[in-house]
């Protein structure tokens, strides 16, 4: 009997392809974004559940025992928005960086940007670095 694969996990699917769903000035946003991932994990993008450009492993366990893989640090690009994956109440967490990075959204574990037209570079990077230390600290 196969194993079913689930579904946050690593595929050959080319990054291209995932980049490629954002269109117009968002394109090339999503290749700022690629290489500011990059940069900061110094990790290569590998393509997740079909639609996420993740950086790097993070194999993670709850108290209740239930775990997974997922990327240290991740984005999604697309037509309308790119959505950056960040670690829990990142918002109640870092509350000014969050301020200081310009028109967004944000949900629990979401930051969600129509552009990155009058996005703060700075704070932005900031909040993915420390993400990225915070993913790091949670690893098994």
């Amino acid at each position: 009997m196969a194993t079913k694969q689930p579904a946050m996990s690593p595929s050959d699917l080319p990054v291209a392809e995932v980049l490629d769903r954002a269109t117009g000035a968002r394109r090339a946003e999503a290749d700022e974004l690629l290489a500011l991932f990059g940069e900061i994990s110094g990790e290569q993008p590998v393509v997740w559940a079909g639609r996420i450009i993740g950086f790097g492993e993070l194999e993670y366990r709850y108290e209740s025992g239930h775990g997974g893989t997922s990327p240290l640090l991740a984005f999604a690009p697309g037509p309308t928005q790119h959505t950056i994956y960040l670690p829990e109440n990142f918002s109640a967490r870092w509350p000014d960086l969050v301020a200081g990075l310009g028109k967004h959204r944000a949900s629990k574990v979401c930051l969600y940007l129509t552009r990155l037209t009058g996005v703060d570079r700075g704070a932005l990077r900031t909040l993915l670095e420390r993400s990225l230390a915070d993913a790091r600290s949670q690893a098994v």
